[in-house]
């Protein structure tokens, strides 16, 4: 078989063309990412109950959802969050592998079960479920420095213009908003108006609920033997503020007619302002980009910045955009040099064999033999589902070191037969492979058998390891296919019989030769010294590798370790918190600071900064976070301008801040396991003790974490220190009243917690109706004087102060 590859060399070029064309055609559609995906797929659940505090939340949403979600196909465990702000987030992972769309329907699955179960207030509102991305590829911000724009406007442009956009794009996962400002339709009440008039906020939903309505009336002039036939139109939903103004409240008779307008302020708005967000100081909106899995990681970016860039071209005067997180900034920096020493490698290899072999034709073979390896893996690498990325560039670059000695092989053995006299290279050939072929198909087994053990790793380091086993077996493999077609058939071409006449040739080449060749065997013959008087004296190998093992313990213990190195992204992120139901007004001053101190750092070239949300602490008015934007990684090549020095000038400049607390890190070179490249657990309570003993546990066991010297910081989300009122309702005195309890919670609910009441439609988009108790009307706990309930009979009748504590 393996003379008539040599006999025939158009079907070994054949079959190396093949492979490498192959490899080729894989190259161009592989998906390239930084490294494979290993973070555990998740579904995370939302809901909202407006209003509401933490304790309420758990009770009547996280807990009914998780009891129905609890031992979905493939769980391996889930965690769940309640705010203060009536948020409820319910994260569940999965078994690595699993499919997340088919993860994500089950979780849905699970989720209907639980909605009967939901207060009406979190069901109108929507529970969403969603598959959780492993990371962001792409995270910019909307800014302006036109007055005329605010906040509101920007992400909601954003919403209408652009988000549609970007997720159409192939390979976005999702795209979202920072914010929540969307457009509303918001009713601010006049208590102390609606009181004068005998008026609730419930009377505010029933007047909703009888005029925003949509309708089918009908037609007239079927079957009617008319000559036309028409369909009638209703108005249908209100849709600008003047409209909703308008709507009638009450009539009294006598054309005298009470509206809305008459009790409240209407304006269209936002539907949360429990957050802000500026850019450099000025008003902005972020969004951030994920990709799905499988996806080619830098198309998704580069399409992505074409669109934005296609689109700021009609931004209304005075819009700009900035990127914070370019994932292609890292990758393409880490893959140049990757393919930069995949270069060099090759180089360096081409160098050393000619060196060796002292013939341009015989470097000729095995340097041929190495791309036909190294491109034909690619073809497999599509099979296989992997991606190019880090880890199996770097399994190519080590490569090139081996795929190349089986074609030396082949080489060195004909060169062999040519010494002992052959006059005909294909005989030559011919007879070295009859005796090599073994050796080299054992060599193959040997070297490919090495990295097989690895790709039966689980978890999230196997699948490391099995893209690097996986991808270096398969060159090698390759090599010694090569090896067995086209280098005998090379070897049988190019290699000419060898003839006694070494003074022929006196140039540089022949002269460097017979140097090293001297040098070579004078190492040669030193080693062999070297390996004759170690073999006499036994004791010393064994006490050298004794201390080389003794040496390999200490440091293997002394080194510090990690799951990979930290990567300078280019990017810091500053997490701010400040003490418990502390404003959203001081925690944007804090952020200010913050953001003052950045700019005095020269590498930060753009600060992002968000009020009201924290990464990890979550949505909150005394959480905060920031985002800085470092010069390009060519700018910042100098000692102390890579991003861990950066961090300590920040830590050091920020630590007089006594108003919160502010920690800074940069984003995991691993995404998919948390915010920042250290680590997470979870504390479980299973003894059913109160939630307070539990805070404190968690407190000592935080506490003593952070005295650890190898811990920079340690911090949790979880507080149950969270100041609040407790409403206390005499329900004998109300009864006597002629009022309920109900009554006066839902008057609460309207004047304090907002209701979203209906829905109206603008700009081809859905947006609520939310009404709510003007600022100034729910300022403090003395308001409460102001606020009225309506009995039974018709008859006002106040709140009392003293019941509130």
């Amino acid at each position: 078989m393996i003379k008539r590859f040599i006999e025939r060399p158009v079907l070994s070029t054949v079959v190396s063309i093949i492979i490498t064309l192959l490899g080729i055609l894989a190259l161009t559609s592989l998906p390239v990412s930084e490294y494979p995906e290993i973070a555990p797929p998740t579904v995370v659940v939302f809901a909202g109950y407006q209003g509401a505090n933490a304790d309420v939340v758990l009770n009547s949403v996280v807990i009914p959802l998780e009891e129905q979600i609890n031992g979905v196909e493939n769980m391996t465990y889930m965690t769940s969050s309640a705010g203060n702000d009536g948020s409820a987030t319910i994260t569940i992972f999965f078994k690595l592998g699993t499919n997340p769309d088919l993860a994500a329907v089950n979780v849905q699955n699970r989720v209907s079960r639980a909605l009967p179960l939901l207060p009406q207030e979190v069901t109108r509102a929507g529970v969403t479920t969603a598959k959780q991305q492993s990371g962001n590829v792409l995270v910019f911000a909307l800014y302006s420095d036109n007055p005329a724009f605010d906040q509101t406007f920007i992400e909601n442009y954003v919403s209408i213009n652009l988000l549609p956009r970007i997720k159409r794009v192939p390979g976005v996962g999702d795209a979202s908003s920072f914010g929540q400002m969307e457009y509303s339709m918001r009713i601010w009440l006049r208590p102390d108006v609606m009181a004068n008039y005998g008026l609730v906020p419930n009377d505010v939903s029933t007047a909703l609920a009888e005029q925003n309505i949509e309708a089918a009336p009908g037609q007239f002039g079927e079957q009617g033997k008319q000559a036309f036939q028409y369909n009638m139109k209703y108005k249908g939903r209100l849709k600008t503020p003047e409209e909703f103004g308008n709507m009638v409240i009450r009539s009294v008779g006598n054309g005298q007619l009470l509206r809305l307008k008459d009790i409240a302020r209407i304006e269209l708005g936002a539907l949360n302002y429990s957050s802000t967000a500026l850019n450099d100081g000025k008003p902005a909106g972020g969004v951030a980009v994920s990709q799905t899995a499988g996806a080619n990681a830098k198309e998704v970016i580069e399409e992505c910045i074409k669109l934005l860039d296609e689109a700021s071209k009609t931004f209304p005067k005075g819009i700009h955009y900035v990127n914070y997180v370019n994932a292609n900034d890292f990758l393409n920096a880490s893959i140049e040099k990757v393919v930069h020493t995949l270069i060099e490698a090759f180089a360096l290899v081409f160098l050393v064999v000619f060196i060796f072999l002292q013939d341009f034709r015989s470097t000729l073979i095995p340097a041929i033999a190495v791309p036909v390896a190294i491109i034909g893996t690619f073809f497999f690498l599509q099979l296989f589902g992997f991606t190019i990325n880090l880890l199996t560039l770097f399994a190519l670059v080590l490569a090139i070191g081996i795929v190349v000695d089986d074609a030396i092989v082949v080489v060195e053995a004909v060169h062999s037969k040519l010494d002992h006299g052959y006059t005909s290279a294909r005989q030559a050939t011919v007879d070295a492979m009859s005796e090599i072929i073994g050796a080299i198909i054992s060599i193959t087994l040997v070297m490919a058998a090495v990295f097989v053990p690895v790709t039966f790793i689980t978890g999230s380091a196997g699948v490391f390891y099995k893209q690097f086993g996986l991808t270096l077996g398969i060159a090698i493999l390759l090599s010694a296919v090569n090896a067995l077609t086209l280098s005998p058939a090379l070897c049988a071409l190019l290699l000419k019989p060898h003839k006694d006449n070494p003074l022929k040739n006196k140039g540089f080449f022949q002269r460097f030769h017979t140097g090293f060749n001297a040098a070579f065997e004078a190492t040669t013959s030193k080693y062999r010294r070297a390996v004759s008087f170690l073999s006499a004296k036994k004791w010393i190998a064994i006490a050298g590798i004794a201390v080389f093992a003794g040496l390999f313990y200490y440091l293997l213990q002394t080194t510090p370790k990690a799951f990979v190195p930290d990567e300078d992204t280019g990017i810091v992120i500053a997490d701010i918190t400040l003490p418990p139901s502390a404003s959203m007004e001081r925690t944007d001053e804090v952020t200010k600071e913050v953001e003052r101190i950045s700019h005095t750092i020269p590498e930060v070239t753009n600060v992002f900064r968000i009020a009201g949300f924290g990464i990890l602490g979550g949505a909150g008015s005394n959480n905060g976070v920031i985002f800085m934007r470092l010069k390009p990684y060519k700018e910042r090549t100098g000692k102390g301008q890579d991003v861990q020095s950066i961090m300590t000038q920040l830590f050091a400049k920020t630590s007089g801040i006594r108003e919160g607390k502010v920690m800074f890190f940069a984003p995991p070179t691993i995404q998919g396991f948390g915010f920042s490249s250290g680590f997470e657990f979870q504390l479980q309570d299973k003894s059913g003790g109160d939630i307070a003993r539990f805070s404190k546990i968690s407190d000592d066991f935080l506490a003593a974490l952070n005295k650890r010297p190898e811990v920079q910081f340690a911090s949790t989300a979880f507080n149950t220190n969270f100041p609040q009122y407790q409403v206390n309702v005499d329900v004998a005195r109300a009864k006597e009243a002629g009022i309920t309890v109900s009554d006066i919670l839902s008057t609460l609910q309207g004047y304090y917690g907002g209701v979203y009441a209906s829905n109206f439609n603008q700009f081809g988009k859905q947006y609520r109706v939310v009404y709510q108790a003007e600022p100034s009307f729910r300022a403090n706990p003395e308001s409460l004087n102001a606020i009225y309930v309506r009995n039974a009979s018709g008859t006002m009748a106040p709140h009392q102060r003293n019941s509130f504590h």
